[in-house]
């Protein structure tokens, strides 16, 4: 008998939708998949109880940057990251210190965690005693095969997933120079060959990260790996900058991955507040018409006619939106003469114009506002009726 590992439900709000081209039932007409190609078929395995792969939802990872020694600022961003849509969250167990931290971190997480280990593999037999819900390792940096076995062993009794990551910056270098540098080929096969290491053992309870901070080598090893395995794909581009370059960056990425059908986790990897990566992933997977959870805000880009604080009420209306989990579509115009048309489609809506603004619900204008400080508060009573309607419904 292994650890006792804590499980989780799917930590879905009741907002939370999910379309695929697979047939899964799409419960709002805000989502609409725009991927032409069928989900890559993979096997499902279970972190804390949670599936991936298979016919789950793509799920969404974040990564504490906290010092897992201190359980209180760990836990504190760990529902941090759960608050704003993270499945799972990986932490890092740099020593033996935070892997006897890990217990007191794991009776309280909301969601399942993931132990992020290098080099040292009693860190990993460490962290699958206390019950932690999934690993992620590269084995060929872990020691010798022996040492592998046991971490796989233990890994097995406590029916422990792992996630071989393979990054551009940790391929072998037989490997390496067999193939020039690290290449897409270079990536695909150090994720073999670590793979092969597990299925010896007879244990099949893994997913593949090959990523890279080029985009192209991230397209191109993650095709390779799908043509070769059923295993599920935790997708994403490393080490991809900065919020403005990483979110374009990851956008493009992992958007372009989903188009053809593979990716059953991500991370969004961004040199920010690792909240700043659940909000992007939300939104990556909203644009794909794959989830969708809270209101998607849209808002004019501004002209010559404008002639209100369009950038400031946008920003508002947006910290407003941001605890709610429903799904609909609120809209932010900075003409109230041509915006509620422009908007039409929008559930509810905002328009201001010189000194004025207007409250609009599909294109139709519900209330006038008089004098333009009166237009946020205006617009939160209308936007309360409005959630009460629709959660009555």
């Amino acid at each position: 008998m292994g650890p006792k590992v804590k499980m989780y439900k799917s930590p879905l709000g009741a907002g939370c939708n999910f379309l695929y081209k697979t047939g899964m039932p799409n419960q709002s007409t805000h989502l609409r998949s725009v991927i032409s190609k069928p989900r890559h078929r993979t096997r499902t395995i279970a972190v804390g109880g949670v599936d991936i792969g298979g016919q789950a939802p793509v799920r969404i990872q974040s990564m504490t940057n906290t010092d897992t020694r201190n359980a209180q600022a760990t836990l504190g961003q760990i529902q941090t990251l759960a608050s704003a849509g993270c499945e799972m969250v990986r932490l890092a167990v740099p020593d033996q210190r935070a892997a006897e931290i890990l217990p007191q971190i794991l009776d309280a997480s909301p969601v399942p965690l993931i132990a992020d280990i290098h080099f040292d593999y009693r860190l990993a037999l460490a962290a699958i005693e206390t019950g932690i819900h999934g690993l992620r390792i590269n084995p060929g940096n872990i020691g010798s095969l022996e040492r592998i076995h046991r971490v796989v062993d233990a890994a097995a009794a406590g029916n422990i997933p792992l996630r071989i990551g393979v990054n551009s910056g940790s391929v072998e270098k037989n490997i390496l120079k067999r193939f020039g540098g690290p290449t897409p080929q270079a990536l695909v096969e150090s994720a073999l060959t670590h793979v092969r290491l597990l299925e010896d053992r007879g244990f099949r309870q893994y997913k593949i990260s090959l990523k890279s901070s080029s985009v192209a080598h991230t397209l191109a090893a993650y095709r390779l790996l799908a043509d070769k395995t059923d295993c599920p794909l935790h997708i994403g581009i490393t080490e991809a900058g900065t919020l403005l370059r990483g979110t374009i960056k990851s956008s493009l990425g992992i958007g372009l991955l989903l188009a053809e059908g593979l990716g059953d986790t991500l991370r969004v990897s961004l040199t920010a507040d690792p909240v700043e990566e659940v909000l992007v992933a939300w939104e990556i997977l909203r644009a794909m018409g794959l989830r969708a959870r809270g209101p998607e805000l849209i808002s004019c880009p501004t002209c010559g006619r404008t002639e209100i604080d369009l950038f400031s009420l946008a920003r508002q209306v947006e910290d407003l939106l941001r605890p709610i989990q429903e799904v609909f579509t609120v809209a932010v115009m900075g003409c109230a003469v041509n915006g509620p048309g422009e908007a039409k489609e929008a559930d509810i809506g905002l328009a201001g114009g010189h000194g004025s603004g207007v409250i609009f619900q599909k294109g139709r204008v519900v209330r006038r506002v008089d004098h333009g400080d009166e237009i946020l508060p205006a617009f939160k009573e209308e936007l309360d009726t409005f959630l009460a309607q629709l959660r009555a419904q």
